[in-house]
């Protein structure tokens, strides 16, 4: 999803989407207040790893005892809103995804995440700072937090509160960039505070108060809604990011090289993204993901006693799941523009060697306190003792 808005617009409002080709993005700016031939300003570009009126926010108590706090319009700042809901104020809509990626589906699949999760506002004005808040304005301009959830008053005499489920950012450790480290998961109040984790996603006694950090998302910011986890970046960090028209030079590149099965001496090639993911080509590598030996596909050493995924390399024999190798196609999600040489393990999605080590080290909240790394390509969880693997291929013997 794109954040754009116009900067000479009077009043900020939620703004119309637009869905551009590829999957699970839109495009968010304020055209309808636009000149003829002005350019939008781009705030900034929110991935999915693995979807007007006097505003107020109303405090809940008890039964008896409510506050409200009134929100005046902001000229200076455009606001977004990401949710569950439908409703025309949200301009994103995410939903669940399951650990293996892809939409939870079925009656017993019950959201996690909230109608109305959390809202960004993006200066108008350079720098284009953008900052998050938890939670969002419904369609009557109102934020409620019931009787419930986590809530309190500041030393100042302001009421601030926490949402059932938690906003929770993590700000990656030197930037989105090859030097990049995993940061330190914090959750986000109404008012755009910075809190340490409560004990468990929803209880009632919120964290401590994080004094110096700040609601402000940087390039790499992660946002976990409990149920999703988006990407935060930058067009400055987009800048840096390999384009689809490099990943497309590279999967060429490395099917140029006519690397080969070693044992059925076959050919190997990565198929076109335009083909989809619906089965695996003739031609497909696959790896097995304990070792990293890159072969074609084969019914031999199957290892069912273990498990009906679990083969034998017959390189060096370690037994371990055999699975087809995808190249990770979301560009965004990339630290760097290096070669495809490595793996996450198990579900075979191929990037850099960088950003496979960045991703297999960063912790993603799960459940209630859990925490699992995860493929930012499918969802899946990373096994194994490092999450990813180094591809070994065998090269053409002529």
């Amino acid at each position: 999803m794109v954040l754009e808005g116009n900067p000479e617009v009077g009043t900020p409002r939620t703004s119309d989407l637009q869905h551009p080709g590829n999957k699970g993005s839109c495009i968010l700016s304020s055209s309808e207040d636009a000149q003829p031939g002005e350019e939008p300003i781009k705030y900034g570009e929110l991935i999915v790893l693995g979807n007007r009126g006097q505003h107020s926010i109303s405090y809940t108590l008890s039964r008896s005892h409510s506050v409200i706090v009134e929100y005046t319009h902001d000229s200076d700042t455009d606001m977004f809103q990401i949710g569950r809901s439908t409703e025309n104020m949200i301009d994103f809509v995410v939903t669940d995804t399951s650990p293996g990626g892809g939409a939870a589906e079925g009656p017993s699949a019950q959201s996690t995440i909230s109608r109305y999760a959390c809202r960004i506002l993006c200066d108008r004005r350079p720098p284009y700072t953008a900052r998050i808040y938890a939670a969002g304005f419904d369609a009557s301009s109102n934020i409620f937090l019931g009787e419930r959830a986590a809530k309190w008053r500041t030393p100042d005499g302001l009421m601030d509160g926490l949402t059932t489920n938690g906003v929770l950012v993590m700000h990656p450790a030197g930037g989105f960039s090859e030097d990049s480290a995993p940061g330190v998961w914090r959750e986000i109040s109404v008012c755009g505070n910075v809190y340490t984790l409560r004990d468990s996603r929803s209880a009632q006694q919120r964290g401590k108060l994080v004094e110096n950090e700040s609601n402000v998302l940087q390039d790499g910011s992660l946002i976990d809604l409990c149920g999703a986890t988006l990407l935060w970046r930058t067009p400055a960090g987009l800048l840096r990011a390999p384009t689809l028209k490099q990943l497309e030079a590279q999967r060429q590149e490395a099917n140029a090289a006519r690397p080969q099965c070693p044992v059925g001496l076959s050919t190997l090639a990565f198929p076109s993204p335009a083909r989809g993911r619906t089965a695996p080509d003739k031609q497909q590598p696959w790896v097995y993901v304990r070792c990293g030996h890159v072969h074609g596909y084969h019914g031999w050493g199957c290892r069912r006693e273990r498990g009906p995924q679990e083969r034998e390399c017959p390189l060096c024999r370690l037994v371990g799941p055999y699975v087809p190798l995808w190249l990770g196609q979301e560009a965004g999600l990339c630290l760097d523009p290096g070669p495809p040489s490595h793996a996450f393990a198990p579900c075979g999605h191929v990037c850099s060697e960088k950003t496979a080590r960045y991703w297999a080290q960063t912790p993603l909240p799960h459940g209630t306190h859990a925490f699992h790394a995860a493929c930012p390509f499918c969802g899946a969880w990373l096994t194994g003792e490092h999450g990813c693997v180094r591809l070994i291929f065998q090269g053409p013997l002529d």
